[in-house]
């Protein structure tokens, strides 16, 4: 049994990893029901999610999953403690906080871009998971972990893919790469540089004002000296008429 579940999941992976760019590690968002389940079964998820999907892996949660294990006391304090080793990502709803299932499908909106697993026991959360393409799935059955086989939802969009109905997430993501390799879309860093290097020129009519100045106190020095030199002038001949005239008498 152990050998056809990895099978299956193995399956399963190839097929998300080659249609929507699921990559190692692969992050597995847990809310409380699953955490609960795992304790139940004596699931260690570190150790045997790894072997499970063949590849390394990275246990996650919201704040909201916390807060909501938080508020419902101490029959669920061993899947709190599970859900608190686990890495917090950051979810929209930092001030107001909404209930687990709530926040782990805002997770995945607007095509899973950061590829997320959903571990869940929840079944309304699971069929809203499933209406959504390209996010994995996984729960617990008589406890033994399973990967989901992709849902029908999921199957429909790779189908308008192929026939050109429809462009994934993974494959705008490359296109974009590959424009910006070839130049054909600038780089949001180089226009941010462009931008830094027109605000931090001199401003060109600061420099006008300044030329402007310098021939006027050019202009006023030169008049001065030109009144110091009148003024010396005279001062000469009157001393020199004033000889004159002493001699003449």
């Amino acid at each position: 049994m152990k050998i056809t579940r990895q099978k299956h999941a193995k399956k399963h992976l190839g097929f998300f990893r080659n249609n929507f760019g699921v990559r190692e590690p692969y992050q597995i968002l847990l809310d409380g029901t699953f955490c609960q389940a795992a304790l139940r079964g004596r699931i260690q998820l570190r150790e045997q999610l790894p072997r499970y999907l063949m590849g390394e892996t990275q246990l996650c949660t919201t704040r909201c999953v916390l807060k909501e294990l938080e508020t419902l006391g101490k029959d669920l304090y061993g899947a709190k403690l599970i859900a608190q080793k686990c890495q917090v990502r950051n979810c929209p709803h930092f001030k107001n906080a909404v209930s687990g299932s709530e926040c782990l499908l805002s997770m995945v909106e607007e095509g899973n871009p950061h590829h997320y697993f959903v571990a869940t026991q929840d079944q309304n959360l699971s069929v809203k998971v499933k209406k959504k393409p390209g996010v994995p799935l996984m729960f617990i059955i008589q406890n033994t972990m399973v990967l989901d086989k992709p849902s029908p939802k999921t199957i429909a969009f790779v189908k308008a893919v192929e026939s050109g109905q429809l462009v994934s997430m993974h494959e705008k993501e490359s296109i974009k790469h590959l424009k910006e390799e070839q130049g054909l879309v600038k780089n949001p860093e180089q226009r941010k540089r462009k931008k830094r290097k027109k605000i931090s020129g001199p401003n060109p009519l600061s420099c006008l004002k300044k030329k402007k100045k310098a021939p006027d106190t050019q202009s006023s020095a030169s008049e001065k000296k030109r009144k110091r030199k009148r003024i010396r002038n005279r001062s000469t001949s009157k001393v020199l008429s004033e000889m004159q005239n002493a001699e003449g008498e």
